[in-house]
């Protein structure tokens, strides 16, 4: 179980994290919504040690949490100029032997004889997630996989990830796309202000839009209006 308490984090004066308190069940995919700006990946940047925290706790287990349980999926990758994919995955295969690099690339399809930087925006997602998979830790964080991906390749990650899941992986994932948390996720979060304001699990995710969006479609909807009218 990875436990969140009373975390604090800012960059200078300002306080992106306020006061942070989020529990994640092991063997679970938790997924993390809210609007830009309120502090997603700060919270999974601090979770792997990017960023340090102010005050407040993070645990796996009862323990403090290791970076070495986690394999971080950022939401923009770097790759080194003039590697292939098979080469960038060998420097991950030398943490996890096991993991057979073609037999992966038969559900991923890349070219991994090309140069990575000659990827499509899409392609560089795959081989990015591919490699976090590789690494076989404990705890996969998952900063806006399906960006960039088209839908067949979208429906690959979803299944894979419950399959992860299944075997006992720890999955935490942001998304723009809510409906895409909906249909996997166990439980999810709403990371509003730099406080979670709420958390459902799943037979409870039929009000999670509402929630998100009824206190400002109101005032969306008067702004719209005011637009439109002027525009006539």
């Amino acid at each position: 179980m990875v436990s969140i308490e009373n975390l604090k984090v800012s960059y200078g004066e300002h306080n992106v994290l306020k006061c942070v308190n989020l529990t994640i069940p092991s063997s679970s995919i938790h997924g993390l919504v809210g609007l830009n700006g309120s502090g997603k990946t700060t919270l999974l940047n601090t979770l792997y040690g990017l960023k340090e925290k102010q005050a407040g706790s993070i645990s796996y287990n009862s323990l403090p949490i290791a970076k070495s349980k986690i394999a971080y999926l950022e939401s923009t990758n770097y790759f080194y100029p003039y590697i292939t994919g098979k080469e960038y995955l060998k420097m991950f295969q030398t943490q996890n032997t096991g993991f057979e690099i073609d037999k992966w690339n038969e559900l991923f399809e890349l070219p991994l004889n090309k140069l990575v930087e000659d990827y499509s925006t899409g392609m560089k997602k795959k081989i990015a997630l591919m490699g976090v998979i590789c690494l076989n830790r404990e705890i996969l964080i998952l900063d806006e996989p399906f960006n960039g991906v088209d839908l067949d390749t979208v429906q690959k990650i979803k299944s894979l990830l419950v399959k992860l899941r299944d075997c006992n992986k720890t999955i935490i994932i942001t998304s723009h796309i809510l409906e895409s948390l909906l249909s996997i996720c166990d439980q999810l979060s709403y990371l509003n202000n730099g406080v979670i304001q709420f958390s459902k699990e799943r037979k409870d995710f039929s009000s999670v839009e509402h929630e998100i969006f009824s206190v400002n479609q109101e005032r969306l909807d008067n702004q719209i209006q005011l637009l439109i009218g002027k525009g006539k």
